[in-house]
């Protein structure tokens, strides 16, 4: 009998089923049938046990069947074994999830208290999800792929459920949907933009962890997965359709040479910490997924109660095999991943770039054919790896995101800003990768959006139900007099000049641009710096077409073509000395004392023919251009649609005005 592949696997005759265990004593297979509220199942047990995974064969399934696993074994929570018989238990390969948790008693495996206690005997069958049986998998060699170069690559974050959920032209039936991210007058709203890929927030199945069960909140960001091969059931239309409405979405996105990149969580699950759930891998063998204390509590380098264990076969299998499965199946072109420091720490320990799971996927053959992004960090300082990653991997660069929000408030000098603004050298040159390894951003779903980072310096996340305790303080953002929204036509005007500089500045620097989905639509969150559990008009994208909204939009747009159309905007290779000149708004190049000036909030950057300016300070200031030129202006970030006052040529040494927070690009023969 095969023992792998692992998951359930339907031939025509019957199904397959195999599952890893090694703790077990023994494993059912539970065919589950019948409505919601009178639910039965039949147990067959699997017999043959090899290399650690049970397996067998049963006649007559069919797809759509649903199913689950029984785990018996030993109830050891101080040695972190806790199988429970009573829990049935979603296979970890499953390729399709029905249902949520409605009962957070039945899903606990305890009672009392997790380690103390005695075993819970509730049976959790119709109060937990359940897997489904699917057809064979159809292979996605036949998709055209984008395959956009990382040099060329533009990058919008987005959520799927909340960028169309509000959406006027997109059908009630689909906001929210795959499908509705699949609609024409979506799909050509993000070409329109510039965007060569989206990058979804997750999308494989999600669960709600305990702490949101027990306030009736829901995990809306979807940092909680349950299964990691099953497209979310709660995104599809219609239900039990995630799988073709998610093909669907990816094709149309395809069509119009849009990429597409999951936001891949394999650093923890959704069953939270040993006071949490039983849905999945606590029950089938917690050891051999979990990172665990030697008191068998979950060790918590995640901020979630318990972190996957990147140094174990079994995770490292598990995680291989889905991303493998998303693109083989699905033609995803790429994922970012969660935390990913976390897979570069086994068993919680010290991070290493060569760490067994990171060196799995880099070397897959799969795997290292498609786009991998590092989210370079996790909970603890030892986490923050900025910069640390192997040659094969592209990253989130925190501190651009640092360096320019703190340079357009006028905090700190302009060396770190410059460093920035070239690709970030410093960080990724010795590894051997190029300036499109930094996945350059100034906003994230993580924290406030553009609009709230010029209206708000503290964060306002009351509506969160944890007494605005939670999110981030370190937002490095301003207000400009008043904290919130204003009618003030002036307060107004300058928030959007900022934004309009930021936006400029993010797609014009070196590295690899990410907007996050609605910034160009200006949206707010009210000073909701941490929406994760909101799943309404706070975190939804709002489509009014306003004036705001619509010039913003036609200025991301126009700076995101001036991009695409020159090569030196976008190029995949560190400047050697002599190709930068940093210009003195005084008429001459920077010295060395000037990147210390800590009052200097002027920039000038010449490379190949351009001339960037830029310039943060809040009172107008005369700068120099440098000698040579002609120098046209091409791009002006005061004006709403970016389009110069006037596009006449402009001597070298010519003495200009740079009004107050402004980006000017200016272009040489």
């Amino acid at each position: 009998m095969p023992v792998f592949p692992l998951g359930a696997h339907a031939d025509g005759g019957g199904v397959r089923f195999a599952v890893a265990s090694t703790s077990a004593d023994a494993v059912e297979v539970c065919l589950v049938d019948g409505p919601d509220g009178g639910l039965s199942e039949k147990r067959v047990a699997l017999t043959e046990r090899t290399f650690g995974v049970w397996h067998g064969y049963v006649d007559g399934v069919t797809p759509g069947q649903r199913y689950g696993y029984r785990v018996h074994g030993p109830y050891r929570p101080w040695d972190g074994l806790r199988a429970n018989p009573a829990k049935i238990l979603v296979d970890p390969y499953a390729r399709q999830i029905t249902g949520r948790v409605t009962d957070l008693h039945a899903a606990r495996g305890w009672v009392d208290d997790p380690m103390t206690g005695t075993l819970n005997t509730v049976d959790s069958l119709g109060h937990v999800p359940l897997s489904v049986v699917t057809g064979p998998d159809v292979p996605a060699a036949g998709l055209l792929l984008p395959e956009v170069p990382w040099s060329e690559t533009v990058i919008m974050e987005l959520h799927v459920r909340g960028y169309t959920k509000l959406h006027p032209e997109v059908p009630p039936e689909h906001r929210g949907t795959y499908l509705g991210l699949a609609h024409p007058a979506v799909v050509e709203h993000l070409r329109a933009l510039g965007v060569t890929a989206v990058e979804l927030l997750p999308v494989a199945s999600i669960a709600e962890e305990p702490p949101l069960l027990q306030s009736g909140r829901t995990n809306y960001w979807g940092y909680a997965t349950l299964g990691f091969l099953a497209p979310h059931a709660g995104y599809a239309s219609v239900p039990g359709a995630e799988i073709e409405e998610f093909r669907t979405m990816v094709s149309a996105l395809h069509a119009a040479g849009i990429e597409v990149i999951l936001d891949f969580v394999p650093n923890h699950t959704a069953e939270g910490g040993v006071g949490g759930t039983t849905l999945s891998y606590r029950g089938l063998d917690a050891p051999a997924y979990y990172s665990l204390g030697g008191n068998g509590h979950d060790a918590d380098i995640t901020g979630t109660g318990n972190t996957l264990d990147a140094g174990s076969p079994t995770v490292i299998r598990l995680v291989c095999d889905a991303m493998r499965h998303w693109v083989t199946v699905f033609g995803v072109d790429g994922f970012r991943i969660d935390l990913a420091s976390v897979l570069g720490r086994p068993r919680s320990g010290a991070f290493d770039p060569h760490a067994p799971l990171l060196t799995a996927i880099a070397t897959d053959p799969v795997l290292s054919r498609v786009k991998l992004i590092a989210e370079p960090w996790d909970a603890t300082g030892e986490g923050y790896r900025v910069g640390g990653f192997g040659v094969a991997w592209s990253e989130w660069n925190g501190r651009y995101r640092d360096a320019v929000r703190d340079f357009w408030r006028g905090h700190g000098g302009i060396g770190e800003v410059a460093s920035r603004l070239t690709g970030s050298s410093d960080l990724y040159r010795l590894s051997g990768r190029r300036p499109w390894a930094s996945v350059n951003f100034v906003t994230a779903h993580d924290g406030f959006t553009l609009r709230d980072l010029v209206s708000y310096e503290r964060k306002h996340n009351e509506a969160n139900g944890e007494n605005n305790r939670d999110g981030t303080d370190d937002n490095r953002s301003q207000n400009f007099g008043v904290e919130g929204e204003t009618s003030s036509p002036v307060f107004r005007s300058r928030r959007l000049a900022t934004a309009r500089a930021m936006l400029g500045t993010l797609l014009l620097s070196t590295g690899t641009p990410m907007l996050l989905g609605g910034d160009e639509l200006w949206r707010t969150q009210r000073g909701n710096n941490n929406a994760y559990c909101l799943d309404d008009e706070t975190s939804w994208v709002d489509w009014t077409d306003d004036e705001a909204s619509a010039s913003l939009t036609a200025f991301t747009a126009r700076v995101a073509e001036i991009r695409r159309s020159s090569p030196a905007l976008h190029r995949d290779r560190f400047y050697r000395d002599g190709e930068v000149l940093w210009w003195h708004p005084s008429g001459r190049r920077i010295g060395g004392h000037d990147w210390h000036d800590g009052r200097l909030r002027t920039l000038g950057l010449l490379r190949a023919e351009w001339l960037l300016l830029l310039h943060a300070g809040d009172q107008a200031v005369p700068a120099t251009l440098p000698p040579g030129g002609p120098f046209t202006p091409v791009l002006d970030s005061t004006r709403p649609d970016g389009e110069p006052v006037s596009r006449r040529t402009l001597p070298g040494g010519t003495t200009i005005t740079l009004p107050p927070r402004s980006l000017l690009l200016l272009r040489t023969p």
